[in-house]
C-alpha cells in the first residue's frame, strides 16, 4: 500500500511543511522499499493553490483520504472540498464557485496526514523539529478550547521576524472543544508578540517615558494611598479584565476589595459588544474567563464607575487590559494602566504597569460552562513585564504587607484546594465560589 501511494507522491520532504510531523513519511521511513519499483512517470498536478485566507493546497502531495472533504461535510456542514475525476487522475480541489472560508477552515491543516494542506500563516517559517509546546488554553472567547501553544524553542530568533509563537494547535477535550477549535482562535494570537508594553511607564510633562519597576510602583502606591487617605474608599475604582487569570482576579478581590475597601470593583466593558457566535464552539463573549470574574463577585456597574469618573468623583483609577473611552478618562486625577498591550487607555495613563500575556505565565480560566482550567508558561515575559500576580503581591506589600502567597499557583490552592497537578487534565467545574 505504501508503494502504490508514493506512485505519485513527490519526493520533496526536505522542502514540506509537514516534513517532521507527516505520518506517510513516519511510515515510509519504518516499513516503506527503499528502492522503488515504479519506472513511469509521476502525474503532474497542481501545487501551492490557496483555498481560502488559510489553506494552501498541494495535489500532488495528496494521497485521496478523504478527511477534508468529510470534515466540510460532516462537521463544519459548508461543503466547500470535493474529490474528482476517477482512478489515479483524482483530485480534492474546491467545489465550483466556492472557496474555503469556513469558521473552522483550518481543521483541514491538522486532519491532513501528509502536507497536502498547509498553513498559508505557518509555511517556511519554523521547522517543526524547533518547536517547543505547551498545553494551554484559547483566549479568543468564552468557549475556552484547548489548544498546544507551540513556540519557537531555539535562539533562532531572526527567524519569522523574530515572532516567538508560531502557531496554535487544537487539543483534545471532550468536554469542551473536542479536536477542534476555529480560526478565529487559531490565528488571533499576534498580541502575545505585537504591540507589547514591555517597560513600565510615567507619565512627565505631558508624555509617558519609561521607568524603573520601583519608582511605577511607588507612584501606583502614592495615588492610591492619598486618594483613600482624603476622600476614602469611594474615590478608588478598579476595572478588572475578563483576560486575567482566576489567580489574579482573586488577589484583585483580596487586596483592593478585603484589604483597601474599595468596592467599585467591575469587569465588563460597556462599549464591548457581542461577537459572532454559532451552535458548535464560538461564543459571543470574546473573553476567556468572564465566568471567573462573576464567580469571584466583581461585578460592580463599569458604566456607574465611568459616570463618576466623568464627574471627577473617582480619583484614582485602575484600569486592567481594557480599552475604555478615552473623554472620561480625561477627568480622572491619576489614572493607572496594567497591561500587556499597548491601547487608547494605556496612552492615556498616567502610570503604565507593563504586564504579561498568558503565554508568559501560568494559571486557570473558567469557561462560558464553568469549567476551570489550566493554561502553562511557555515564554518568559518580554523585556521588564511582569505577569499580574507578581505586580499585585508587590503592590500589597507596599499597601499594608505582603500576602501569604509565593506565586499563582499558591493562590489556586487556596481558593480551588487543589494543587495545579492535581487538577484533571480534561479541566474541572468549579465546586466553589470565591
Amino acid at each position: 500500500m505504501l508503494e502504490f501511494l508514493l506512485t505519485n507522491h513527490p519526493l520533496d520532504c526536505p522542502v514540506c511543511d509537514q516534513s517532521g510531523e507527516c505520518d506517510l513519511q513516519n511510515f515510509y521511513m519504518e516499513y516503506g522499499r527503499y528502492e522503488s519499483r515504479f519506472l513511469e512517470d509521476k502525474i503532474k498536478k497542481k501545487k501551492a493553490t490557496p483555498l481560502g485566507p488559510h489553506v494552501v493546497l498541494d495535489q500532488e502531495r495528496c494521497i485521496l483520504c478523504s478527511r477534508c472533504t468529510r470534515f466540510c461535510e460532516e462537521v463544519s456542514k459548508s461543503h466547500e472540498l470535493g474529490i474528482f475525476n476517477r482512478g489515479n487522475r483524482s483530485v480534492v480541489d474546491l467545489q465550483p464557485g466556492m472557496t474555503l472560508d469556513n469558521p473552522y477552515s483550518g481543521n483541514v491543516i491538522d486532519i491532513c496526514p501528509v502536507g497536502a494542506l498547509t498553513e498559508r500563516e505557518f509555511r517556511f517559517k519554523c521547522r517543526v523539529w524547533y518547536l517547543g509546546s505547551k498545553p494551554s488554553v484559547c483566549t479568543g472567547c468564552a468557549r475556552g478550547c484547548n489548544v498546544w501553544l507551540q513556540y519557537n524553542a531555539t535562539e533562532r530568533s531572526y527567524k519569522n521576524d523574530g515572532r516567538r509563537v508560531q502557531r496554535l494547535k487544537p487539543r483534545f477535550n471532550p468536554h469542551v472543544n473536542q479536536w477542534w477549535m476555529c480560526d478565529e482562535g487559531r490565528f488571533g494570537f499576534e498580541f502575545i508578540d505585537q504591540d507589547r508594553i514591555e517597560f513600565p511607564q510615567l507619565r512627565s510633562q505631558g508624555r509617558l517615558d519609561p521607568a524603573d519597576w520601583e519608582d511605577a510602583m511607588a507612584e501606583a502606591v502614592r495615588a492610591v494611598e492619598s486618594a483613600l487617605g482624603k476622600f476614602g474608599p469611594e474615590s478608588v475604582a478598579v476595572i478588572a479584565s475578563p483576560r486575567q487569570s482566576n489567580e489574579e482576579l482573586a488577589l484583585v478581590k483580596k487586596l483592593f476589595g478585603e484589604r483597601l475597601g474599595v468596592k467599585q470593583i467591575g469587569f465588563r466593558n460597556p462599549s464591548e459588544k457581542p461577537g459572532f457566535s454559532d451552535d458548535f464552539l464560538i461564543e459571543g463573549d470574546k473573553n476567556p474567563n468572564s465566568a471567573g470574574a462573576e464567580a469571584f463577585g466583581l461585578t460592580a456597574s463599569v458604566s456607574e464607575i465611568l459616570e463618576k469618573a466623568a464627574r471627577g468623583d473617582v480619583k484614582v483609577l485602575w484600569v486592567f487590559h481594557h480599552e475604555l473611552e478615552e473623554s472620561v478618562l480625561e477627568k480622572v486625577e491619576c489614572l493607572i494602566f496594567q497591561g500587556s498591550n499597548w491601547n487608547a487607555t494605556a496612552r492615556a495613563a498616567h502610570a503604565v504597569l507593563a504586564g504579561a500575556t498568558h503565554a508568559e505565565k501560568d494559571g486557570t480560566f473558567t469557561n462560558v460552562e464553568g469549567r476551570v482550567q489550566r493554561f502553562e508558561k511557555a515564554l518568559e515575559p518580554l523585556e521588564e513585564s511582569r505577569n499580574d500576580v507578581e505586580v499585585l503581591l508587590d503592590l500589597a506589600g507596599r499597601l499594608g504587607g505582603p500576602m501569604d502567597y509565593l506565586n499563582a499557583e499558591d493562590v489556586f490552592r487556596e481558593w480551588f484546594g487543589k494543587t495545579y497537578e492535581e487538577v484533571e487534565i480534561h479541566g474541572e467545574v468549579a465546586a466553589v465560589t470565591a
